[in-house]
């Protein structure tokens, strides 16, 4: 082995990991996009076809989550560390399974009108996973520590407004929806969407402990 082959097994595989994860981050893009589309749809085959594209990203994603996997076992230096690139990986596919859940839950409890806090909510998951993939895009470049920072902070306050509007709209529901059936499939639904914010917030987190181990 020359010594130039062996200087380059040493090399952090740069080209291979970023571009990987700012492939997760706009998946996440067009599925909360889709998922917002799916929330405003009337017709129920309309929604059918949505949500079998969303299921179809789902699939992309963990793809590039199985391929970010594969890689750290192939490369012996990596541009941060091995469990933060674990970490970012897992928050991200995440992030995807419980958008894909989302839109499931509406179409499998035949939810016919999305309530206006499910549209609010699917309005904050597009926001929160715009702010992901911003973050993630710089991540290549650490100079720019003050965006990254700044889209976590964002990510935050997303994930707090979704908090309120879940809360909110759950202690509605057991106000004053009279038919518990449809009170649960409503907070199903919900729940998958709220949980798709605190994901984001995690994977905020974890980039927030990539710039501290790495400024």
């Amino acid at each position: 082995m020359s010594l130039n082959s062996i200087f380059q097994y040493f090399v952090p595989k740069d080209k291979k990991f970023f571009p990987l994860f700012e492939q997760a981050g706009s998946n996440l893009i067009e599925m909360s996009k889709l998922l917002k589309e799916a929330v405003h749809a009337s017709d129920s085959e309309d929604r059918k076809e949505i949500v079998r594209k969303i299921e179809d990203l789902e699939h992309t994603g963990d793809n590039i989550t199985h391929q970010i996997h594969l890689e750290l076992g192939k490369n012996f230096i990596t541009p941060f560390d091995r469990e933060d690139i674990h970490a970012l990986a897992s928050s991200l596919d995440d992030v995807a399974d419980f958008i894909h859940g989302a839109s499931n839950r509406m179409d499998l409890y035949k939810v016919q009108r999305a309530t206006e806090p499910m549209i609010d909510m699917a309005d904050l998951i597009v926001e929160a996973t715009e702010h992901v993939a911003k973050a993630i895009f710089e991540l290549k470049d650490l100079k720019n520590i003050r965006n990254i920072t700044d889209s976590c902070v964002r990510i935050n306050s997303v994930e707090n407004k979704a908090d309120y509007i879940f809360d909110k709209a759950v202690a509605d529901l057991f106000e004053f929806e009279k038919d518990a059936i449809t009170l649960i499939k409503y907070k199903e639904v919900l729940s998958a969407m709220e949980d798709a914010t605190d994901k984001c917030e995690d994977v905020a987190n974890v980039l927030e402990s990539i710039l501290v181990k790495n400024a």
